[in-house]
Order: C-alpha cells, then sequence, then structure tokens
C-alpha cells in the first residue's frame, strides 16, 4: 500500500497541497499583523485616566497590554500572570517623551473623563488633556460657557481657511515666483556662457534684471500678505491644561484637528476612521513623516512603476522575440541566455551602484556638459532623479520579462508560423500579428512579476533618486510638465525611513504599519490590473497554452 501511494504521486499531491495552505496561512497572518498593528493610526481610542498608588494621574490611550516576564518579579510574584499596559500619553513638549509602561500593581483606579480630548497638531504629536478656555485677541470664551465647543469650532474652521490660503500663496503664487527666477537666473548664466558679444550679453542681462526685479516685488507684495494672514490667525488660541493640570498654550494655526474620543459613539469613531484614511492617501507628511499623509510617496510610486514598465516591456519583448525567432540557436545564444538568467539573482544593490555609475554619473553627467554647461558645477541630469532610478529598476527586471517572454514564445504551435508563412505573409507580418498577440498573455505574466518587485525594491532606489522628503513632485503645472529628473519619494523608502530613520521609533510604529499595508494594496491593484487585461487576451487567444 504504501509503494503504491509512492509510485501513484498521491503522497506528493498531499505536500504540495500541505505547502500551499502553510503559505497561505503564513501570507494571512503576516496581513493580520500589520492590519492589528496599524489599526490604532485610524482608530479614535478611549483615553483612559490612571490614578497611581503614589497619588499621580496618567492620560492616555492603550496601545498593547503583556505580561510582565518573570525575571522582572520577584520570587513571590513570579508565575502569578501581572500584567503591564503602555500608554500613549502624548504631549511631547511637556514631558519629552510620549510613551509609558505602567505596572498593574501601580494602579489605583481607572476612569474615562468625558471632557478628556485629543488635538492632533503640527508638531510635537498629539495632546492629551482638557481644553479650559477660547482666546481671540484679548476675548477669553471659558470652557464651561455654553455653545463653548460650537464657537471653537467655528474659529478653528476660520483659523483653517487662513492656513490653506498661505499654503495656497506660498506653494502656487510665490512658488511660481520662484520657479520664474530661477529660470532667469539660469537664462543669465546661459548669456554669459554661450554670448562672446559683450555688449549684447550685458544688454540681454540688463533686460532679464528688470524681470527678476519685478518678480521680486511680486514676491514682496505676497509675503506681506502672507505676514498679515499669519498675523491674523496668530490672535487664535487655546489654554488647556494636561491631567495634572501642567497649563499649555496651543495657537490654532497649529492644531490640526480635535475630538473627544470618550464622547464619542461607534458611529462617530467610525466618521473619524474614514476621514483619517482619507487624509493619509491624499495628504502631505509631517513630523519627519511620522504623521499626516503619504500622498507624494504613492505618487512617486506609482510613476515610478509605470515608467519602468514603458522601458521593461518593450526591451524585454524584443530581446525574447529575437533569442526566439531570430537568432540562430548556437553557443552563443545559450551564453546569453544563461547570462539572463545569472542576471535575475544578481542582488539590486549592484544594479543601483551601476545605475549610479553608468545612468547619473556618465549619462547625465554626459548630458549636463553638452546641453547645460553653463549650470555646472551644479548637475541637472548628473544627480539621482525618478528617471534614472526608473531605468535602473527597468535593467533589474529585464531578465523576469525576458525569460517569461520566451516561454509564452515556446507555447506557439510550430504550425501558426508555417500556416502563416505558407499563406505568403512575411517574416515580420507573422510575429507582429500572431506570434506576438497570442504570447501577449505571457508577456503580462512577466510584467505582473516585474511590477511587484519593482515597487518593493528600496536599495537600488537610496542612490539614484530617492528622497526623505520631495518638496515638489515629478508631475505639476510648469513646462514640461513631467520632470524626469526631480527626485521623488517612495512608498518603501518610506516604511525604512520612517521605521529605521524616526527619532521617536514607537510614535511611527503605527505609520509604518499602514504604510506597508498600503503598499501590499497598491502592488496587488497593478497585479490584478495586468491579470484581468492577461484573461480577456486568453480569452481572445485560445490556441495560447496560458
Amino acid at each position: 500500500m504504501k509503494n503504491k501511494r509512492y509510485s501513484s504521486g498521491d503522497i506528493f499531491i498531499w505536500f504540495t497541497g500541505m505547502g500551499l495552505a502553510i503559505s497561505l496561512i503564513m501570507i494571512s497572518g503576516l496581513l493580520l499583523l500589520i492590519v492589528l498593528n496599524g489599526k490604532n493610526y485610524f482608530w479614535a481610542a478611549d483615553l483612559k485616566e490612571i490614578k497611581l498608588t503614589d497619588g499621580k494621574l496618567v492620560l492616555g490611550e492603550v496601545i498593547k497590554e503583556e505580561l510582565i516576564p518573570n525575571f522582572n518579579l520577584p520570587d513571590s510574584l513570579k508565575n502569578k500572570g501581572l500584567k503591564r499596559i503602555q500608554l500613549k500619553i502624548g504631549n511631547r513638549d511637556l514631558y519629552g517623551f510620549d510613551f509609558q509602561w505602567i505596572d498593574e500593581r501601580r494602579i489605583l483606579s481607572v476612569n474615562y473623563p468625558l471632557d478628556a480630548v485629543s488635538i492632533e497638531r503640527f508638531e510635537f504629536g498629539n495632546f492629551y488633556g482638557f481644553i479650559k478656555e477660547l482666546i481671540i485677541k484679548e476675548t477669553v470664551y471659558k470652557s464651561s460657557s455654553p455653545n463653548f465647543y460650537a464657537t471653537l469650532n467655528e474659529n478653528l474652521n476660520l483659523v483653517s481657511n487662513l492656513r490653506e490660503r498661505i499654503k495656497k500663496i506660498e506653494k502656487s503664487e510665490i512658488g511660481k515666483i520662484n520657479y520664474n527666477i530661477e529660470k532667469l537666473r539660469l537664462e543669465i548664466k546661459k548669456i554669459e556662457y554661450h554670448q562672446k558679444n559683450k555688449s549684447i550679453a550685458e544688454k540681454k542681462i540688463a533686460d532679464i534684471k528688470k524681470e527678476i526685479e519685478k518678480e521680486n516685488l511680486n514676491y514682496e507684495r505676497l509675503k506681506r500678505s502672507v505676514d498679515s494672514l499669519r498675523e491674523k490667525a496668530s490672535m487664535y488660541s487655546i489654554y488647556c491644561e494636561d491631567i495634572n493640570g501642567r497649563p499649555k498654550s496651543i495657537a490654532l494655526m497649529d492644531v490640526v484637528k480635535y475630538y473627544r474620543p470618550n464622547q464619542m459613539s461607534y458611529s462617530d469613531k467610525l466618521t473619524y476612521m474614514f476621514s483619517k484614511i482619507f487624509e493619509f492617501i491624499f495628504d502631505e507628511p509631517r513630523e519627519s513623516n511620522t504623521e499626516g499623509g503619504v500622498f507624494p510617496a504613492i505618487f512617486g510610486t506609482v510613476m515610478m512603476v509605470l515608467i519602468m514598465s514603458l522601458f521593461t516591456v518593450p526591451l524585454g519583448v524584443l530581446a525574447a522575440l529575437y533569442l526566439r525567432e531570430y537568432a540562430k540557436q548556437g553557443t552563443l545564444v545559450r551564453l546569453v541566455r544563461i547570462a539572463v538568467n545569472n542576471l535575475a539573482g544578481v542582488p539590486s544593490i549592484v544594479f543601483g551602484v551601476f545605475g549610479l555609475g553608468f545612468f547619473i554619473y556618465f549619462v547625465g553627467g554626459t548630458i549636463d556638459q553638452i546641453f547645460y554647461p553653463e549650470r555646472l558645477p551644479t548637475p541637472t541630469w548628473g544627480t539621482g532623479g525618478i528617471l534614472w532610478a526608473s531605468l535602473t529598476l527597468s535593467l533589474l527586471t529585464m531578465p523576469v520579462v525576458i525569460v517569461a517572454t520566451e516561454e509564452a514564445l515556446t507555447q506557439i504551435p510550430r504550425g501558426m508560423r508555417e500556416a502563416a508563412l505558407a499563406l505568403g505573409a512575411t517574416k515580420w507580418q507573422v510575429t507582429s500579428r500572431i506570434i506576438i498577440p497570442a504570447a501577449m498573455p505571457g508577456i503580462l505574466t512577466g510584467l505582473i512579476l516585474a511590477m511587484a518587485r519593482a515597487a518593493g525594491e528600496v536599495a537600488p532606489l537610496m542612490i539614484t533618486g530617492v528622497v526623505k522628503l520631495a518638496p515638489t513632485l515629478p508631475f505639476d503645472s510648469y513646462f514640461p510638465f513631467i520632470h524626469l529628473d526631480r527626485k521623488f519619494m517612495h512608498l518603501g523608502f518610506h516604511i525604512y525611513d520612517v521605521g529605521f530613520q524616526s527619532p521617536n521609533i514607537e510614535a511611527a510604529l503605527p505609520m509604518v504599519f499602514t504604510t506597508t499595508l498600503l503598499l501590499i494594496l497598491i502592488v496587488v491593484l497593478l497585479n490584478i490590473t495586468a491579470m484581468i487585461i492577461r484573461a480577456r487576451l486568453r480569452k481572445k487567444y485560445k490556441t495560447s497554452a496560458f
């Protein structure tokens, strides 16, 4: 019976099924771990007031509970199952830290004060405590007065509108002026470098300086407008106290939002969660990337993958077509195939170093010397950018596309080629109208694998263009609209930077897990899109074995 199972292969089917089940369990467990550790970033957790045995009060969100290790306990308390809790107490500007561990033996009582507020700020993280007063110029509104929070909300919205106006002026209008001044400055350098006639050069430069002077006057006007708005916003502030009565004055200009979690219903918390998710996806980061959103990183990741695909797929397919359809099969072709397969196993950092040396220093440096000599020694293309990062990842993923395309080409029946040639079609007509469409599902399989790997790579990007915080996106309203020479943000590097380079690791952990989940979702979304296209092509070209 035993030999029969081996000879029939049934036992190996069970082994493969068991391996698949274990893989699915591990993947599901990993995703569950990411979700559980990242959910606190979006959920409005209740604020717990804990009175300690020494009379002190602590207020904060419960982050986690765990058993105290036995080696930290005296012999009489070992194996008692004593717990400790970690509280996020916020108020980093008051305490110097925003997390605290509390042994349950020190807890005298627990309470949930209804008026406790969580204030999200642009700096120093959250403030946990109580709002006592709203101050507008010299007018003071006490928290005990009727409609206090309605008045607070109205003025907070007013200040938020002022902040948005300031941001719009600084980024749009002042940003455009700075862009124009920089463009004019580079024009002067270009004239000085290329124009040999001194009198003509001086006349052109004088005209340009007049334009710069006009832009500077516009800048001063807008700066006065911004200063006026800031001065107006500075009139609004709130006076707060922490759980032990320690005072803190917070300008409304520094407040993102506030909420009273102990008074919020479940539906209120769901509404807050969706607003937080929207903020996470569409806002810019703040607080050293540990708060706010990740939109620049999302944009950079997707744009890089798309640019990489534009280079990888055509070149990879052409290489595979030549090796399979046109090249004379022999020792040289076999060596090329071996080399391609070996490239798939080269560490990604090696490709990063190659991209730095070849694309940035050689190609980019040559472009600067030929087309932008007046800007040197400041590089334009001879420094990291999204184009060079995309080309580096293109080389990294090219072997995957070549191998997948070759495998697809081998599955096309030889009779299809011979029948087309017999009917008078040329070799190119057979290739373009029969072979490539029939092999398209396999080509898309290679693209799916390439996108999945490229989206998660970090090491090559660190030396070819990715940065911690990009001041501008590679796409904007300034001609030529797509700026491939700019540095960019990437979700994978964002995870590394926040998780390992942040000055406050514990506060950054929720952002690490939420960004990881978002990166997984983006990769899955890109792959699903490619899979849908592949499925339709499979249905259309049923002769393909895929």
